[in-house]
């Protein structure tokens, strides 16, 4: 018999957990604070990315960040200021930062990320949704310094030790896989293994199936408090009702630090704010890729072109530095120097708020303190990546079954 599941959050994780939940058999209902049409799972740059196998906390990250804190245009961008909380994260960030580490993380993040990218394909199998844009052309890696190549060599003899398809291109090969623009690269890496999607086209359909399946889908509506009892969450209260249930997912993204204070649980997470630019005209790019140098990304998606990137710290806001939105922009022309973002789409540029961890690693699993409390948060970068992995992961948890791959590092309530 299926379980009463209420998720708080309703982004690509919220929705890709209800999706499967529900076709698991169980009664769900999502709250989301927004009408679900904004935010960092509609400014992403919709890759599938196996190939990302390094977290974001790496030897070297916190010093880098620290010699970019007083520019605010720089890619990793931590903003001078009092507060406590982000000072203990940042100190937890350091200590996972070590060789040691990111090898154990390694092959987690390589794990999950192929579960979703093949339940991405099964979605589109099924039918439930309808056709959506979904494309396996891989992602390239281009650069510009010897430096930057180097560095992405070494990930990539990684990633192929680990069997995941990459290649390298020198400059007259890059040409032949992206003939229409031209780039100023040396060559690139190119990680046969990724996809890429649409995200502002996804999240519509998988939102619509959801509705017109039954899941109840509760928008503009805030959870304000929870009632629990010991160890067991009771009821779930907004600021327009009130919820009993089986099981809670939270899955509130940057958010779920605040509300887990409700609960009395200190859950380690900042808000890593990203940008975004559509050009919604021609440009002659078709392959998604990085621009190591720029610290960016490009995704030919459906009817535009995406450059998005930057992470910054700097608390939960919708501010939108003109700096930043620049620094992308300028990127874009450093690599295709035919091509120049207009002021006018420069205005038009949108942010996101990404759910960081210290370590990198999502928080996926049961709570030690609550029984009924499940968490699904903390992907960061690779939020719209693990989404559906995520919803799998955490509807065999519901349903008492073996999960798909071992959730070891995963644990919500870890020590850093």
């Amino acid at each position: 018999m299926g379980k009463n599941v209420v998720i708080i959050g309703g982004g690509i994780i919220g929705l890709c957990t209800a999706y499967f939940l529900h076709k698991e058999g169980h009664k769900v209902t999502v709250i989301d604070k927004s009408d679900i049409s904004s935010g960092a799972s509609f400014v992403n740059a919709g890759y599938l990315t196996p190939s990302h196998i390094i977290p974001l906390a790496s030897p070297g990250k916190i010093a880098q960040g620290i010699k970019w804190m007083f520019n605010s245009a720089s890619p990793f961008y931590m903003k001078p200021r009092w507060d406590v909380e982000f000072f203990k994260w940042s100190w937890y960030f350091h200590k996972s930062s070590t060789k040691a580490k990111v090898e154990k993380a390694i092959p987690v993040i390589k794990d999950i990320n192929l579960l979703s990218r093949d339940l991405y394909e099964t979605i589109k199998t099924s039918g439930d949704l309808g056709d959506f844009h979904l494309e396996r052309k891989g992602l390239l890696m281009l650069y510009k310094t010897e430096a930057s190549y180097q560095h992405e060599i070494e990930v990539a003899k990684k990633a192929s030790f680990l069997g995941l398809e990459v290649n390298e291109l020198n400059s007259s090969e890059l040409k032949r896989i992206e003939p229409n623009i031209d780039i100023d690269a040396q060559g690139a890496i190119h990680y046969e293994c990724d996809g890429h999607m649409s995200p502002q086209e996804f999240m519509p359909k998988i939102l619509k199936y959801l509705q017109d399946s039954g899941v109840e889908v509760k928008t503009n509506e805030e959870v304000i408090d929870v009632d629990f009892e010991r160890d067991l969450i009771e009821k779930i209260i907004t600021n327009k009702s009130s919820y009993t249930t089986d099981e809670v997912v939270l899955a509130a993204g940057s958010w779920s630090g605040k509300l887990s204070k409700k609960l009395n649980i200190k859950l380690p997470i900042q808000a890593g704010k990203g940008y975004r630019i559509n050009v919604e005209r021609e440009t002659g790019i078709s392959m998604p890729a990085i621009l190591m140098e720029a610290s960016m990304a490009v995704t030919p998606m459906k009817g535009f072109t995406r450059f998005a990137g930057t992470m910054e710290f700097s608390g939960i806001n919708t501010t939108i530095r003109k700096e930043r939105v620049q620094a992308i922009a300028n990127g874009a022309h450093s690599f295709y120097p035919g091509l120049k973002i207009t002021d006018s789409e420069i205005s038009q540029a949108k942010t996101g708020m990404r759910p960081v961890t210290p370590d990198g690693l999502p928080y996926i699993g049961r709570s030690t303190s609550y029984r009924n409390l499940i968490f699904a948060t903390g992907h960061a970068m690779m939020g719209w990546s693990l989404g559906p992995a995520t919803g799998k992961l955490v509807t065999e948890i519901v349903s008492s079954k073996k999960t798909s791959i071992a959730l070891n590092g995963l644990e919500p309530e870890r020590k850093f």
